[in-house]
């Protein structure tokens, strides 16, 4: 059996100058970061969001909400509940695919680390991780570098 999911996530830009720019897990020198209660890390939001959907599961908010109120803002942490989730209900992951649309940073320079930082965490392969990148051409507020967004699609396998 297989499952598919598909996750969306966006983030602005933070006012705060101190905060840091986090996508994939990995911090992203020289970017400013992205608003929220977390770290603001679109990609793993978007990604937990798609594996919650292929598991007929609900929004990851329905649990990191209460882990960032217990001072849990690092998103990996809930990357590793949704992973859960998907184990409990008899599935694998079975291949990532991530499209990040932003004008900042430029995302295939990056785009190796956060691949080697999703391949730690979930144990698949590296070739099972696609992650593509579009500015949006200034036609959408993150084409106009006002913020960073995400869609990821899962298809999970049945153990």
């Amino acid at each position: 059996m297989i499952r598919v999911g598909l996750g969306q996530d966006s983030h602005a830009f933070s006012k705060d100058e101190s905060k840091k720019l986090v996508l994939g897990g990995v911090e992203v020198k020289g970017c400013q970061g992205l608003e929220g209660n977390s770290d603001g890390d679109a990609v793993i939001h978007a990604l937990c969001n798609a594996l919650e959907q292929a598991i007929g599961g609900n929004s990851f908010h329905s649990y990191s909400g209460k882990m960032c109120k217990k001072g849990i803002s690092d998103s990996v942490e809930y990357f590793k509940v949704a992973i859960k989730h998907v184990a409990e209900v008899g599935f694998l992951i079975n291949n990532i695919g991530i499209n990040i649309e932003a004008q900042k940073p430029k995302i295939d320079p990056i785009a190796n680390n956060i691949r080697a930082k999703l391949v730690g965490i979930t144990g698949i392969d590296r070739n099972q991780i696609g992650i593509t990148a579009t500015t949006g051409e200034n036609l959408t507020s993150f084409g106009k570098g006002r913020g960073i967004q995400v869609f990821v699609i899962v298809s999970l396998l049945k153990k």
